[in-house]
């Protein structure tokens, strides 16, 4: 009988990807970030260790939306005092906040808790082509 493999977190090598989101659907861009973050590309894959690698999003305000969903989907956002409701609608969130937009999709596809706060923070979104982490040597990561 084979044991499973089970990866430590110390044991855990990250690479970097650069994902460009110009020309593809937001739910598309945010499904295969959420599986690079979570790390459930790799064969050493362990759901309760945070194995999976950094990504960086680019274009974000490039990305296309199907549908109506430009005039009929809502981000709410609520400041915990009366009447402190705010929803924007997705055209507003792609001319204005394109990096939020694209933060709050990927956010919604990873666990919920101490894990997927920690996935979270092994991205970087940007609305233009220009970032900052040159350095890391990000490889291009293409949707299909």
């Amino acid at each position: 009988m084979k044991n499973s493999y089970i990866q430590a977190k110390e044991t855990v090598e990250r690479k970097w990807y650069v994902i460009d989101a110009e020309g593809q659907s937001l739910g598309r861009v945010a499904a295969k970030v959420a599986t690079v973050l979570r790390g459930k590309h790799k064969p050493t894959y362990t759901p309760n260790i945070d194995c999976g690698d950094y990504v960086i999003v680019i274009n974000a305000s490039k990305v296309v939306l199907t549908g109506n969903k430009l005039e009929d989907k809502k981000y709410y956002n609520h400041s915990r005092y009366a009447g402190g409701m705010r929803v924007r609608t997705a055209k507003v969130m792609v001319e204005k906040y394109p990096e939020e937009m694209m933060e709050v999709a990927i956010k919604g596809m990873l666990p919920k808790g101490r894990l997927g706060r920690q996935m979270y923070r092994k991205l970087f979104v940007y609305a233009n082509e220009s970032h900052p982490h040159a350095a890391q040597q990000p490889v291009e990561l293409k949707i299909n």
